[in-house]
C-alpha cells in the first residue's frame, strides 16, 4: 500500500460533541478542501461522552483530501478553572488569588494531562500543572 502524502497538520480546541461546521472549523480546514460536515460528525460522536469540556483535536490533512484526527487531553487552564470554580484567572498574579485547590486536585489534574505533558513522572507533572496554577493566580494549598 502506497503511503499517503500528509497535506497540513490542523489544530483546534472545540466544545466536545458541540462542533459545527461554522468558524473555527470551517475557516481552518475549507483551505484544505476537506468536507467539514464529515469531520464535525466524526469529531461530536468520539466526544459525546465528554459533553461540557474543552478538547483540542490534532488534524492530519492528507494529499487526498482525506483526514484523520487525534484527541487530546483538555487545557490545563481549563481544568485548573473548573477544580477551583472559577470563571477565570486573576487579572493580577501574584498580587490577586483567583481560587484555591487542593494538592490531591493538582494531582488528578496532573494524572489527567499526564499524556499531552513532557513529563516523566506523576511529581514532574504536577510541578507543571502547579505551574500553570501559578501564574493564573490560583493557589495549590
Amino acid at each position: 500500500m502506497a503511503k499517503r502524502r500528509v497535506a497540513a497538520i490542523v489544530k483546534i480546541q472545540l466544545p466536545a460533541g458541540k462542533a459545527t461546521p461554522a468558524p473555527p472549523v470551517g475557516t481552518a480546514l475549507g483551505p484544505h478542501g476537506v468536507q467539514t460536515m464529515e469531520f464535525v460528525k466524526q469529531y461530536n460522536a468520539a466526544t459525546e461522552s465528554m459533553t461540557g469540556q474543552v478538547i483540542p483535536v490534532e488534524i492530519t490533512i492528507f494529499e487526498d483530501r482525506s483526514f484523520s484526527f487525534v484527541l487530546k487531553t483538555p487545557p490545563t487552564p481549563v481544568l485548573l478553572r473548573q477544580a477551583a470554580g472559577v470563571e477565570k484567572g486573576s487579572k493580577t498574579t501574584g498580587r490577586e488569588t483567583a481560587g484555591v485547590i487542593t494538592d490531591a486536585q493538582l494531582e488528578e489534574i496532573a494524572r489527567t494531562k499526564m499524556p499531552d505533558l513532557n513529563a516523566n513522572d506523576i511529581e514532574a507533572a504536577k510541578a507543571q500543572v502547579a505551574g500553570t496554577a501559578r501564574s493564573m493566580g490560583i493557589k495549590v494549598g
